[in-house]
């Protein structure tokens, strides 16, 4: 990409950012970054990186040809995610992380790419709690949250997978909604219930597994002190059985 192609499109953003206009911005900043990646072009980087900051995608300032100012700003967002060098997360993560810690409900709806798994392990390495249940969709995703909750947490946490396994003082369990039943009766509370793809204990997501997804969501939720519920693609979350209690909601529609 041209330098004078660089500052035209840091031009365009600017614009569409003065607009009001955001979501736009931040997909052009997107398509910005994926240009000039591998270029070794500089011009104009200082600029580049403030337009970063702006759309809230701050893992991607680049901190040696940032200015002082948007340095700072990457050093305020970085957190604790249970690995040696902390994570800067984007303000979208930052919402999140913020309502969790201060122990709200909350449910979220964002694309893939939001890095659900950042707020939870932020979550954990900051509020230390004692029981944590994670509900996910399928067994292959269970081994995948293992093996990244084991790498992180294991020297703090029994990281329980199956069922019929003793408790210990701290635990963090994994696993399809199938395997939660044989737990419900032996916790004696759980500090928050985290539920990937909670959507589908709709029938009209997944009508073979909806009624055992919302069962283990009701029974587990009550002995839930809070709540965090992931869909990719739900935009308004109805009052019912199980958001009972109040949730804050987020829809995030694009992000990097």
């Amino acid at each position: 990409m041209q330098t004078n192609d660089i500052y035209n499109t840091c031009l365009d953003i600017s614009n569409v950012l003065n607009a009001g206009d955001i979501s736009n911005a931040r997909s052009k900043v997107i398509t910005l970054l994926h240009e000039i990646n591998g270029t070794n072009n500089n011009s104009y980087m200082e600029l580049v990186n403030h337009l970063i900051r702006e759309v809230g995608l701050l893992p991607y300032i680049d901190t040696y040809t940032a200015s002082w100012e948007d340095r700072f700003v990457c050093e305020v967002f970085k957190v604790n995610i249970g690995e040696r060098k902390p994570c800067v997360l984007h303000t979208a993560q930052s919402q999140v992380l913020k309502k969790l810690l201060e122990g709200k409900s909350v449910a979220v709806s964002a694309p893939t790419s939001f890095g659900k798994s950042f707020v939870i392990d932020a979550f954990i390495a900051i509020k230390q709690p004692i029981n944590v249940v994670i509900l996910v969709p399928t067994v292959a995703l269970a081994d995948e949250t293992r093996r990244r909750i084991c790498r992180k947490f294991s020297h703090q946490y029994k990281i329980i997978t199956t069922t019929d396994v003793e408790l210990a003082e701290k635990n963090i369990l994994v696993f399809p909604q199938e395997r939660a039943f044989a737990y419900i009766d032996k916790l004696p509370s759980i500090d928050i219930l985290i539920v990937d793809e909670f959507y589908k204990a709709s029938t009209n997501f997944d009508l073979e597994r909806s009624s055992t997804l919302l069962s283990s969501m009701v029974e587990l939720g009550k002995k839930a002190k809070q709540r965090y519920y992931l869909a990719p693609n739900i935009h308004e979350i109805e009052e019912n059985v199980f958001t009972e209690g109040g949730f804050y909601q987020f829809h995030f529609l694009f992000l990097a």
